[in-house]
């Protein structure tokens, strides 16, 4: 391991739990604006300076690992096109604490579960995360907008199962330009996911079957013990 992989990874150490701090800080303050909108403008202007302090945290831990990679800046982009993602996005930034936590378990290596458990448990995860976030950012675009049918959080978080599910039973849409872009994205998740979990489900399936068949049926005969 080169001194230049050496200082990454020790950027990383201690980077995860100020991201995780950042993560769900950031999560609070956006979901006390959305929700409590009607709130005080001094506690709604503290909500903003934590989501955008959050933010900083962010862009100051991109900018570092982007020095440290030593790589020109678009071809990092291209190696870590999720991070940009989720540094540009909002809506995925509380994603970030699936990551965080699957780092801190494997590096202290801890026990853990199966490969296909594994998945099962943070595309979970990552569906509640998502779903919720999702649920504000629409809230927030849909529910002063002109005829929406987006009104309430528990319209939202309707509306959000709906779409990560790919059920879509039209009775509550989006009808802001926003809005519906938050829907395609959470559309595209929704197809990734479901498709993860299917497949771990269904590899888990058949490794079970492989297991049975290759121990064979009993041993019946009259000579058997």
């Amino acid at each position: 391991m080169d001194a230049r992989q050496e200082k990454q990874e020790r950027w990383d150490r201690r980077m995860e739990k100020p991201l995780m701090l950042a993560s769900l800080l950031f999560l609070a303050g956006y979901t006390v604006r959305v929700l409590a909108h009607g709130m005080d403008q001094v506690w709604l202007d503290l909500c903003l300076a934590l989501t955008l302090g959050s933010w900083g945290v962010f862009i100051v831990d991109y900018v570092v690992r982007l020095r440290l990679s030593g790589l020109r800046p678009l071809r990092f982009l291209r190696a870590h096109l999720l991070g940009t993602v989720v540094l540009l996005l909002p809506l995925l930034r509380p994603l970030q604490m699936v990551k965080i936590y699957e780092q801190i378990q494997r590096r202290h290596d801890k026990p853990r579960l199966t490969l296909y458990a594994r998945v099962m448990a943070y595309s979970s995860l990552t569906v509640g995360l998502l779903g919720f976030a999702g649920a504000l950012a629409v809230l927030q675009h849909e529910r002063d907008a002109p005829g929406a049918t987006i009104h309430t959080f528990g319209d939202a978080l309707w509306w959000a199962a709906e779409t990560l599910t790919t059920v879509g039973y039209g009775d509550v849409t989006p009808v802001t330009p926003t809005g519906r872009f938050i829907a395609v994205g959470m559309m595209a998740c929704g197809v990734a996911l479901i498709g993860a979990v299917t497949g771990s489900f269904s590899s888990w399936l058949i490794q079970s079957f492989r297991r049975e068949d290759e121990k064979g049926p009993p041993d019946d005969s009259p000579g058997a013990p």
